[in-house]
């Protein structure tokens, strides 16, 4: 008879959700460095006294960082907290696109930058949930090894 999998990020959904969340990271943050350079910087906010270039290059490298991270599933509990971590603390870029009224990413109405303002809790809770971060997979898999 074998073990059902711990309550952690060893599913296949749970894997297969962390690589398209590695994915999408990953190719943020590329873009954050080439292509889609200038939509990043209408996230920045006006009131952060720092260079709007250097947010957003600075911001894509922790994103390609976090992605590959996410897709080797190395040390998958301590990645899925600082990602929801990084989650929560650029969203006030997304709350200033929408006070201020900056069109990007398609996000050209105050209706579409609010129903954005929605998602950014379900990217938390991706983070969390498709790495285990919540789950105590630690130590499931401590008292199986027992």
């Amino acid at each position: 008879m074998t073990t059902p999998p711990a309550a952690g990020s060893t599913s296949l959904p749970r894997s297969a959700a962390r690589a398209l969340l590695g994915a999408f990271m990953t190719l943020a943050g590329v873009g954050h460095l080439t292509f889609q350079r200038r939509a990043f910087q209408a996230q920045v906010p006006t009131w952060l006294p720092v260079n709007k270039d250097a947010v957003v290059l600075g911001s894509g490298a922790v994103e390609i960082a976090f992605g590959l991270a996410m897709l080797s599933g190395a040390r998958r509990r301590q990645v899925g907290l600082a990602l929801a971590a990084f989650f929560v603390a650029i969203f006030p870029g997304n709350v200033s696109q929408y006070v201020s009224r900056q069109s990007a990413f398609g996000l050209d109405t105050d209706r579409k930058r609010l129903i954005r303002l929605f998602f950014q809790p379900v990217l938390v809770a991706w983070a969390l949930w498709s790495t285990g971060a919540l789950t105590g997979e630690r130590g499931a898999r401590r008292g199986r090894a027992h």
